[in-house]
């Protein structure tokens, strides 16, 4: 283990679950009413079962009602559009999450959508896109969210810091860079293209790393000091475990960047358990805007 600090995103996300439990037991005392939340998923893809499964659990470990939608692969676009219709119209639903990657035959954009925007707990219409990023109020993708919640309980106020993301996607790169400029840092959006990765990354007080490609940002392309949000899941070979073993492991070379950096979330544990306490924190967000309660310090 290097000098890093641990920027421990289990610890976080156990301790926001608690004060979500909380506020939805007061919001319960005093509405006689819960926020609901419906996950869709459609097919029989593994990892998606393992994160709807983790969802409806923990929705309902938190004293939300859970609505959980599971069709078949086979099923049509159309189907699917008048299930989001239903569930835009029912006032037990704050929340709608529809589950990705969908079966090839049906069109994902056109489904996020199509899901009503103050609904849309996932933060990927375009609507909330357009307001995160023009400043306003929006539902906000629950990764970045809860790299966010991460960075300012690690570092304060964020102010003046230069941030450097690596990554582009709608779902991180692009809200990430919004919520920082929001933070007043200063944001440097890098990608595939860019020249001189390295020398952009050592310029950062804040490294995001988003990228999707296993322990590509090394030691040396972290600035001495600077804190690590290493976004990436990625599955590789681990022979060290046996045969046809594997390990997971980020979009930072773990070893050798905390030998250099200040803080560093590591991976599992970092930024992934963040991202369901996000969506239960966007549900309650999403309620109260909805139904006009006010929303509790979370």
């Amino acid at each position: 283990m290097g000098k890093a600090a641990l920027i421990d995103g289990k610890a976080f996300a156990a301790g926001l679950r608690d004060r979500i439990g909380a506020a939805i037991a007061d919001l319960k005392a005093r509405h006689g009413a819960v926020p609901g939340l419906a996950v869709v998923l459609v097919g029989e893809d593994p990892a998606s079962q393992v994160y709807v499964r983790n969802k409806g659990k923990q929705t309902l470990e938190s004293g939300m009602a859970s609505f959980e939608h599971k069709l078949d692969a086979a099923t049509s676009q159309e189907a699917l559009l008048k299930l989001i219709a239903d569930l835009n119209a029912n006032p037990a639903v704050d929340g709608i999450l529809v589950q990705l990657p969908l079966p090839d035959h049906i069109d994902a954009q056109a489904v996020l959508d199509a899901i009503a925007p103050e609904k849309d707990v996932d933060g990927f219409h375009v609507i909330n896109a357009g307001r995160l990023a023009t400043g306003g109020d929006a539902l906000v993708p629950c990764t970045p969210l809860g790299c966010l919640l991460l960075l300012r309980d690690r570092l304060g106020d964020l102010s003046g810091k230069h941030a450097v993301i690596v990554g582009r996607s709608n779902i991180v790169g692009k809200p990430m860079a919004a919520l920082l400029l929001r933070e007043s840092c200063t944001v440097t959006v890098t990608h595939s293209r860019t020249k001189d990765l390295p020398a952009e990354c050592r310029r950062a007080d804040i490294l995001v790393a988003a990228v999707g490609r296993p322990e590509m940002v090394k030691g040396d392309w972290v600035k001495p000091g600077a804190t690590v949000i290493d976004v990436g899941i990625n599955r590789i070979d681990a022979p060290e475990k046996g045969a046809g073993k594997t390990r997971l492991v980020g979009d930072v070379d773990f070893t050798s960047a905390s030998e250099v950096a200040g803080a560093i979330t590591p991976v599992p544990g970092g930024v992934g358990p963040m991202t369901i306490a996000c969506l239960l924190r966007n549900t309650v967000e999403a309620a109260c805007r909805r139904r006009g309660w006010k929303m509790p310090d979370l």
